[in-house]
């Protein structure tokens, strides 16, 4: 059976130095250890879309499994130190690696789907909120969060770049959020002060029941 600690090595990363170029061959799935990481697309004018973003614990696009090659760069956002789990040993001794990593790409998957719907269909304060939640329930699961505090370590160039707005509408939102009573972020500490009254704002769609109500379309 595989285990990670058999042939993993460690790597160390500078702020803002690249985990991974696009296109980059990976000979090895890199999983954090500390830090934060993202992925992003950059379109020919500048603009920066963030695809993922990677907390200690997750893996580095997991399905560098299947296909062996970075299909989007991935940058430090803060100083990073991930555990290199080389590709053949999983491929050579399948178990629970390979059981883990698959468990990655899903949650992957979901948390990307989840992405694509607040990008389609909800308001800046929607996709404000329910990515500060989400972020606060991973920082949770982590046993990161005190006393409803967690540090979050993205400008808010990063979070616009996440949510598609630009950083004087993120700016806005925040306010608002705070002016609501609903949480506060100061520096880089994110205070959740009411995660139920968010998560209800912020429409959370993995919470949200399949026969919840829907908008009519009407025929044009």
């Amino acid at each position: 059976m595989y285990r990670d600690s058999e042939t993993a090595r460690f790597r160390q990363f500078r702020r803002h130095e690249h985990v991974a170029h696009k296109d980059d061959a990976q000979t090895a799935i890199l999983q954090i250890e500390e830090g934060w990481a993202c992925s992003y697309c950059l379109l020919p004018d500048g603009r920066r879309q963030i695809t993922g973003l990677f907390l200690p614990g997750d893996y580095c696009e997991p399905h560098w499994l299947l296909s062996g090659k970075a299909d989007l760069p991935i940058v430090a956002l803060t100083p990073v130190t991930a555990k290199a789990i080389p590709i053949a040993g999983v491929h050579s001794k399948p178990g629970d690696g390979v059981m883990k990593l698959l468990g990655a790409v899903l949650e992957t998957h979901r948390r990307q789907v989840s992405w694509i719907i607040g990008l389609g269909r909800k308001t800046a304060l929607e996709r404000v909120g329910d990515l500060l939640m989400a972020l606060h329930r991973r920082m949770a699961a982590l046993d990161r969060v005190v006393d409803g505090r967690c540090t979050i370590p993205l400008t808010q160039q990063d979070i616009a770049d996440v949510v598609g707005l630009t950083p004087v509408h993120v700016n806005r939102v925040l306010g608002d959020l705070r002016n609501r009573g609903l949480l506060r972020f100061s520096g880089k500490t994110l205070h959740i002060l009411q995660p139920a009254a968010l998560d209800r704002l912020a429409h959370d769609t993995y919470g949200a029941p399949d026969d919840a109500p829907r908008r009519t379309v009407a025929a044009a």
